[in-house]
């Protein structure tokens, strides 16, 4: 299992509704490619600006690499969240999961 991780920042007066975007758009379409797993998304406001982090497991580099295209580090965004999001950051970070525990 692949655990790919996405960070993005808002201004903290937008961060409502891109989590709102997030749940309308984003995760529906993470969890349409096959050999996703699951999607978190974690929201931490400061001040000034909110931070999201978005965690997702995938069974494999090919599942990802239907989700995101070839190169699989790529950040892949939407058109909408240049309405949202401060900076663009190119990479996204991959890690093997090396342990598990459902939450059952």
């Amino acid at each position: 299992m692949i655990c790919r991780m996405w960070h993005g920042v808002t201004p903290r007066s937008k961060a409502d509704a891109y989590t709102a975007f997030l749940k309308q758009r984003a995760i529906p379409d993470y969890r349409s490619v096959p050999g996703n797993l699951d999607v978190a998304v974690l929201r931490r406001d400061e001040p000034e600006v909110t931070h999201f982090l978005t965690v997702t497991h995938w069974e494999s580099e090919e599942s990802i690499r239907a989700f995101a295209g070839d190169d699989l580090l790529r950040a892949k965004y939407y058109p909408e969240d240049q309405d949202f999001l401060l900076e663009f950051e190119a990479e996204v970070q991959h890690f093997v999961v090396a342990a598990f525990a459902d939450a059952a």
